[in-house]
């Protein structure tokens, strides 16, 4: 038996260059990898988890109600200034916005932008001008006597008539001044809300953009580390490779020697139970041997004495029992040619020692993973060391982005946050200081409404149709005189809400059509985006880009909660599938492979003297006859002494000397002695023989069907090692080289998509600016809007219920003079002409 052989002497010579430059593209060939696709039966990795969005606060979004009366103010707004957004003209006004005074075309094109305004700021300096002036002309024409200052009221027929229409007219109004109020108590706390809640709005959106600035390097980070997770990956399978590759070569193996190890096993089992029963066979062989002489001693002995007796005078008719004296045998000889052959057939294969050459076989293989650990030592550590270089150059992807810019961003976000804390509480004293100013002006309103409303419920009620206008009772001169007092304060104080109307028109009409409504439809964002409007504020230059990002490009991208990526072109400036594409380290690590000598010896199952001892194992077991045994088994089973001692006591019988038949029936006896030690000692003797004989055949003839398995798995082994060993170390290398590659594709894949798809996804930003814009616009410029047109149109129609009311007090008041009126004829006695005759 040859073990051990060295490799050169087998047909695979070339393996160890296939293995080499299997095992050198295993690292880095990433190049490979795409055409390469991984086997199913790859270990499974450490697959990089999904990027963890952060988590961001709620704040004013699109979930925002709009305001109550937004749409009435927004479209007489429009109404108000048609025109559209300025850009241009803005633009001008910044760049000379030192000679703006001086400009007089300029100024006049901003007065046509503005002339909506203008003629509502001089429709409100009209109504500041003569409300004043009508009202102190009306004050002293009353006071004189005019204009309705005298107590005194004319009774017509249409009296009724008109006063019901008066008064339905001055309710109509009333309650128009009332709902304008009521708008205007509800814009007010709308406004002091917005403003309250403003500095808490405006630093949970400062907070979710610091969440997101400082989520950006960390998702960068993360993504660097998960490459360090498959590096780490790769390097704890290179540091296994032996258990890793030895044993998948060796499972390979396994599934052709282990039926003919399996059946050497057998065999081995088989030979040491033939060894054991032989081993029994002639012990009992001998054990039966000696029984069987000392039992033909004793035949041999009493044989003698019968024949003394015989041989007597006096014995009658003893010489007819001399034929049956001749029988009288034991038949000692045992012998069996074939046994022996089997025997020493046995005797050769267990001097081969089958045991020993199982654990030789069993030793090579599970060397295996050590023998690949050891020829790959060196260039194992070579290639670590390489895969130190893809860290570094994979973690160049920190630095080639630009996160530095987003850390200077946050710290001016810091500022800001810090600056509004700071004026947090001067703002609510002086919004608490609003809206006290706001509130008088609410109960100034109120208060008027309060008088005519007094005035609409006291007049009527106290008032009799048919009484004379001088006796009217005090509840209907009540109710008069709180119409006069509503025109009254409705004179004093209208002048001066209408200054406060004029100054929040200009103030909210100019912001929501300067800033709310081009920055709701973007184009606030194109004239912040305009070329040096402000320094420093190109995007594209300053993240070192080629071609320069449009602000509302950036906006649009982040309303669609882009990444980072795509809405600021990182691709530009970042060579991504550089840093991710190591394949230039191939060809190096091959180089270390094909510089190494990686080589494994072969083992020879079975040697050819040991196949010859099988073969002629099977011959003997073949040969082998245990009939010539069983035959002599059989004829010793068939001794029978009784029947010699029988005719014995028959012959005693017929003597008449006594000494003769007592020494007959005493021989007699002695034989019978004999044939029941037989029966005691022989007999079991022989049952055990049969057995262990009929189990040795059965042994025996499993053997030869035992041996041709043998040589026929062990011959197909060896052929196997022998043709496909090469074939085998190629494929499972590239097996494992497989697998490593893959790692590295699903890291590739995975960092590309995620960079390119998931980091910095930007949708916090643009839901900042949203935020702001409702903080702003749709909360507290809206809300000021709405205070002001209330405050307007309740003004407005001051107007008509200052005429009504004083028109339909003198139907309420006491007068001090009467004017009589009856509906009926009065007949008027005309007197007749007296004719004198003379």
């Amino acid at each position: 038996m040859g073990l051990c052989e060295s490799i050169r002497g087998w047909p695979w010579q070339g393996s160890a260059a296939v293995f080499r430059a299997g095992v050198g593209v295993l690292l880095l060939g990433l190049s490979l990898a795409q055409s390469v696709p991984p086997r199913a039966t790859c270990p499974a990795a450490a697959a990089p988890h999904s990027l963890t969005q952060p988590h961001y606060q709620d704040t004013a979004g699109e979930g925002t109600i709009v305001g109550f009366m937004a749409a009435l103010v927004q479209s007489f707004l429009r109404t108000v200034q048609p025109n559209p957004f300025p850009k241009d003209l803005i633009l001008k006004i910044v760049k000379d916005i030192d000679q703006v005074q001086s400009n007089q075309e300029l100024i006049k094109e901003t007065l046509v932008y503005q002339v909506g305004f203008l003629v509502c700021v001089a429709i409100g300096v009209l109504y500041i001008v003569l409300m004043p002036i009508v009202g102190f002309f009306l004050a002293c024409c009353r006071c004189c006597g005019n204009c309705g200052g005298k107590m005194y009221q004319k009774q017509t027929s249409s009296i009724h008539c008109r006063r019901r229409t008066l008064y339905w007219s001055a309710l109509i109004t009333t309650v128009i001044i009332l709902a304008g109020n009521i708008c205007m108590f509800k814009s007010n706390e709308a406004l002091n809300v917005s403003v309250d809640q403003s500095p808490v709005e405006l630093n949970k959106t400062i907070d979710n953009i610091n969440t997101f600035l400082s989520a950006v390097p960390q998702q960068v980070d993360y993504v660097v580390n998960e490459s360090y997770k498959t590096v780490q990956e790769v390097t704890r399978n290179l540091d296994g490779i032996g258990s890793q590759l030895g044993t998948e070569i060796q499972e390979r193996f396994r599934g052709t020697l282990d039926p003919a190890l399996r059946s050497v096993r057998l065999l081995d089992q088989e030979t040491i139970s033939t060894n054991v029963k032989l081993d029994k066979l002639n012990s009992s062989l001998t054990q039966l041997q000696s029984s069987m002489d000392r039992l033909q001693a004793n035949v041999t002995a009493v044989k003698n004495q019968i024949n003394q007796t015989l041989s007597n005078a006096k014995c009658i008719n003893c010489s007819a029992l001399n034929p049956e004296l001749q029988k009288l045998t034991l038949g000692t000889s045992i012998s069996s040619p074939s046994l022996n052959g089997l025997q020493s057939a046995v005797d050769n294969i267990n001097k081969t020692n089958l045991k020993s050459t199982i654990k030789e076989v069993e030793d090579y293989f599970n060397s295996i993973p050590q023998r690949v650990t050891n020829e790959t030592k060196d260039v194992v550590q070579n290639s670590k060391q390489l895969l130190g270089d893809i860290e570094k150059q994979i973690s160049q992807v920190t630095n080639d982005i630009p996160l530095s810019a987003l850390t200077n961003v946050s710290g001016t976000l810091d500022q800001v946050q810090r600056e509004i804390g700071r004026v947090t509480p001067e703002v609510e004293r002086a919004e608490q200081i609003r809206w006290g100013v706001g509130l008088l002006l609410c109960c100034v309103v109120l208060l008027v409404v309060v008088c005519n409303l007094l005035g609409l419920v006291l007049g009527p009620l106290g008032l009799t149709s048919k009484a004379d206008p001088t006796k009217r009772s005090c509840t209907a001169d009540c109710g008069g005189t709180f119409f006069m007092m509503g025109a009254g304060f409705s004179f004093l104080f209208c002048w001066l809400f209408m200054i406060v109307v004029l100054v929040l028109f200009l103030l909210g009409g100019n912001i929501y059509s300067l800033l709310c409504q081009p920055w709701n439809n973007g184009q606030l964002l194109e004239l912040i985006d305009t070329p040096d409007l402000i320094p420093g504020l190109e995007i594209g230059p300053a993240l070192g880009l080629k071609t320069n990002i449009s602000i509302p490009d950036v906006y649009r991208d982040c309303e669609k909660n882009q990444p980072l990526w795509t809405t600021l072109h990182l691709y530009e400036i970042v060579n991504l599938e550089d840093l991710l594409n190591v394949s230039k380290y191939t060809e190096q690590i091959q180089q270390y492979f094909e510089d190494s000598d990686i080589t494994l010896s072969t083992i020879t199952l079975l040697s050819p003297e040991v196949k010859s001892q099988l073969s002629s194992l099977s011959s003997t077991a073949q040969d082998f006859d245990s009939t010539a045994i069983t035959q002599q088994l059989n004829n010793i089973s068939s001794i029978n002494l009784n029947t010699t001692a029988d005719e014995l006591d028959k012959l005693a019988n017929h003597q008449k000397d006594n000494n003769i038949k007592n020494e007959l029936q005493n021989e007699a006896r002695d034989l019978r002695l004999i044939q029941s030690d037989i029966e005691t000692t022989i007999t079991p003797q022989l049952e055990n023989l049969n057995s262990t004989i009929r189990s040795l055949r059965s042994t025996v003839e499993k053997i030869n069907g035992t041996v041709g398995e043998v040589l026929s798995d062990v011959e197909v082994a060896q052929d196997f090692l022998n043709t496909n060993t090469t074939q085998i170390v190629e494929t499972e290398s590239r097996k494992f080289l497989d697998c490593q590659l893959h790692y590295f594709v699903v890291y590739a894949d995975w960092a590309n998509l995620t960079i390119t798809q998931q980091v910095g996804r930007c949708g916090p930003v643009a839901g900042a600016v949203d935020s702001v814009e409702i903080i702003l616009c749709s909360h507290m410029v809206e809300s000021l809007n709405a205070f002001w047109f209330s405050l307007g149109w309740c003004m407005i129609f001051f107007i008509p219920s200052i005429i009504l009311s004083i028109k339909l007090a003198k139907y309420y008041r006491r007068m001090k003079y009467s004017d009589a009126y009856d509906d009926r004829i009065i007949m008027n006695h005309i007197p007749r002409p007296q004719m004198k005759f003379t």
